[in-house]
């Protein structure tokens, strides 16, 4: 690349870096607090916590990912204006497309980006969290040790601790069993582990007693203990597959899923969908950026001509991935309507090219004009009114 093209070329990747981390921090924080619970009662750590929901991360990336560059690109594209930049390049007789090529070079590393994220890396990322979570709601330790409370293990075996030590040691545990037809049993122990041995999980509890009552009539007779194992392993779920969702598949199960899998048997839309999504997503990285530069890739002399501009990229975008929201929930139920998550942003950069080749596109509607002549107002009555308050408390 020539001096030029590196230097935009640099500038957009340092900003859209900085955008998509910005946003993916927000989305990504909103979205883990929907699995809150992993802390706060299937006893996991912060750290463990992080971990999982950390894996659905590439997944918000994809969504995040064309906005961010929409970000980049109007900074960029903007400030080459205001630096009158755009204006030199025109004058000296170079071409539009002497940006244009820089932001394609930005535009297309981006996109491949996407593109392996959205086919490969988000749906095995989402694909463990799937497992994860399955694996945590089945965790018998995680699901018993809760310091203070009773927990119905199984009908007629309660479960109770004090407190749980940073070692794992359970103290002041209590275990009635009444799961017997004749007999009722109480456990009691200073401590207690909960350890794995040969396929078997066991509590193993030290310095404790065993009371038995007869349920029926008969006294209780007391048993004192130094160390003794309690078998949970009956308790424990068994380890049932996950059933992954069509967006927690890898690519090659949508193309080819096992003739036995009950999901795909029964949602083989959903299926196509997402495979077609998973394709047609990175195309708005495309999409995003020529409709930018289609808005402000070309010099302007005003500060309200590129105000317009700007609105109108922005709005134009948002508008254009609403409707490819719009497109997915709409063609997730009618396998017919599928080619319309290509057509959307196909359409918007067939639009965005042929302006782009558009010597001069003409005035701005009024209603845009309008729009911005009215925020700028808006924008200069603030500043008046806090200069005047900043004036008054000098004073």
């Amino acid at each position: 690349m020539k001096t030029l093209e590196r230097y935009i070329f640099k500038r957009a990747i340092g900003v859209f870096f900085m955008a998509m981390a910005a946003m993916a921090g927000v989305v990504w924080s909103t979205q883990a607090l929907r699995q809150l619970d992993l802390v706060t009662s299937k006893g996991q750590t912060i750290v463990q916590f992080i971990g999982i929901t950390m894996l659905a991360l590439p997944f918000l990336l994809v969504i995040v990912a064309p906005f961010a560059l929409m970000i980049a690109l109007v900074l960029v594209l903007n400030a080459l204006s205001g630096d009158s930049e755009l204006i030199v390049i025109d004058a000296t007789g170079g071409s539009r497309f002497l940006v244009l090529k820089p932001v394609l070079i930005f535009t297309a590393a981006v996109t491949a980006l996407t593109a392996t994220l959205s086919i490969y890396v988000a749906p095995l990322g989402l694909g463990e969290l799937r497992e994860e979570i399955t694996r945590v709601r089945a965790d018998l330790v995680a699901n018993i040790v809760k310091p203070g409370h009773f927990i119905n293990m199984d009908a007629g075996l309660t479960f109770h601790i004090r407190n749980r030590s940073g070692n794992g040691t359970l103290d002041g545990l209590l275990l009635h069993d009444v799961r017997d037809k004749d007999t009722a049993f109480t456990y009691q122990s200073d401590t207690g582990h909960i350890v794995e041995v040969a396929d078997r999980t066991l509590l193993v509890m030290q310095n404790g007693t065993i009371q038995r009552k007869p349920k029926g009539a008969g006294e209780i007779s007391i048993v004192r203990f130094q160390s003794y194992a309690f078998d949970l392993s009956n308790l424990i779920p068994e380890a049932s597959e996950p059933v992954y969702k069509a967006s927690e598949r890898s690519t090659m199960n949508l193309l080819n899923p096992p003739p036995n899998d009950a999901y795909a048997l029964q949602h083989p839309d959903k299926l196509l969908a997402e495979l077609h999504e998973r394709f047609s997503q990175p195309l708005y990285c495309l999409a995003f950026a020529l409709v930018v530069f289609a808005f402000l890739g070309k010099a302007r002399t005003t500060r309200q001509g590129r105000g317009i501009a700007i609105l109108g990229a922005i709005t134009t975008c948002i508008l254009l991935r609403t409707a490819g929201f719009g497109v997915t929930a709409i063609a997730s139920g009618f396998t017919g309507l599928l080619l319309l998550l290509y057509v959307v942003p196909i359409a918007a950069m067939a639009v965005s090219v042929w302006s782009i080749m558009q010597d001069d596109r003409g005035p701005a509607p009024k209603w845009l004009i309008d729009l911005n002549e009215r925020m700028s107002q808006l924008i200069e009555r603030l500043q008046s009114r806090f200069s005047g308050h900043q004036q008054g408390g000098a004073s």
